[in-house]
């Protein structure tokens, strides 16, 4: 029977365990009200890109407004008392001049004056100190960056210590992956964490930067950290899958057409010279590990250098004679998962 056949060489193989992280920004900024009152507008939307300044949302300002009209009502009045203050001054020095006056007159007319002077100053630093916190009502972003999560809508009642929402700026991003404490005893800082797409391909890799000292009592997990160098990619909360390299070591491989499976055992065949120089199908049991792709990791059971049949398998027999063909490509290195 003709049989394609395949050298069995080692290569170098990844031991990988696949994990869902997060995206999380290093740099996000909480933002808080420093005004208490009800929301009235929200000017922007989660994932918003904002820069600095740029309004976020308004709280209501009915009260406020009214305590900066009352002042500056109060500064009219006080404009218009210095006004006569300084007529009466004026008068009394030319009355003094003309010695209509005394100089007790005069004195107490500049006191006034300055008596005057002095209120209207303090009502324009009330106005100011009004007026700024009449901006407070108005809230802006501190720094540029991506809108997160807005927990609050129009008409919620809010205080100074109510998370209104975050500015995240994606220049620094790291994932987050929660090591189950079974695997987290071989975590490491530096271990190569690739990060792989929908079809399962690598289109970068970073290395782990932080490994929490404690377990989640919740989780049961360790927490592992890795910064991200391709930020564009990727955005503040996004999930991503997560592979981390635990070792790279020299292996068999074999494809998955290689071996059949009977009774839960895997079994695969091996062409070698049989009596009288024929070649013929041997059978090996055979333990398999980690898939890469189309592959078998091999634990027991096949040897470097021997050659395995991986073709026509179904239809080989022990001890059967086989006429070897062209020896297929030999499969090349991977992850584990």
């Amino acid at each position: 029977m003709p049989v394609e056949v395949l050298t069995l060489a080692e290569q170098p193989v990844e031991q990988t365990t696949e994990f869902v992280g997060t995206v999380k920004s290093r740099r996000s900024t909480t933002v808080q009200p420093q005004v208490e009152g009800f929301v009235t507008r929200i000017l922007v939307r989660s994932g918003d890109r904002v820069r600095p300044g740029a309004a976020l949302m308004e709280i209501d300002a009915g009260m406020q407004q009214a305590a900066v009209a009352n002042l500056e009502s109060q500064r009219v009045a006080r404009q218009a008392d210095v006004q006569y203050a300084r007529q009466q001054a004026t008068r009394m020095k030319t009355l003094l001049e003309a010695g209509a006056a005394s100089q007790a007159e005069k004195e107490q007319a500049e006191t006034a004056l300055q008596t005057s002077e002095a209120q209207l100053k303090a009502v324009e630093a009330q106005i100011r100190e009004q007026r700024v916190a009449l901006a407070y009502h108005r809230v802006t972003a501190p720094v540029a960056g991506i809108v997160g999560d807005v927990p609050v809508r129009v008409g919620d009642s809010v205080t100074k210590s109510t998370l209104l929402t975050t500015i995240d700026q994606n220049a620094g991003l790291e994932v987050y992956i929660n090591v189950p404490v079974q695997e987290a005893q071989n975590l490491r800082i530096g271990l190569p964490v690739q990060l792989v797409d929908d079809r399962g391909q690598v289109f970068t890799t970073t290395k782990v930067s932080f490994v929490s000292p404690s377990v989640d009592n919740a989780t049961q997990s360790v927490l592992a950290k890795a910064v991200l160098d391709q930020p564009g990619q990727f955005r503040t909360d996004q999930f991503a899958r997560a592979r981390i390299v635990w070792t790279t070591a020299p292996a068999l491989t074999v494809p998955l057409v290689a071996l059949n499976r009977i009774n839960g055992q895997f079994f695969a065949y091996v062409a070698e010279p049989g009596e009288g120089g024929a070649i013929v199908a041997r059978q090996r049991s055979v333990e398999p590990g980690a898939v890469i792709g189309n592959d078998y990791v091999v634990k027991s059971g096949l040897k470097p250098g021997e050659k395995l049949i991986v073709s026509g398998v179904q239809k080989i027999r022990d001890g059967a004679p086989v006429a070897v063909g062209t020896p297929a490509p030999a499969p090349a290195g991977g992850k584990g998962r």
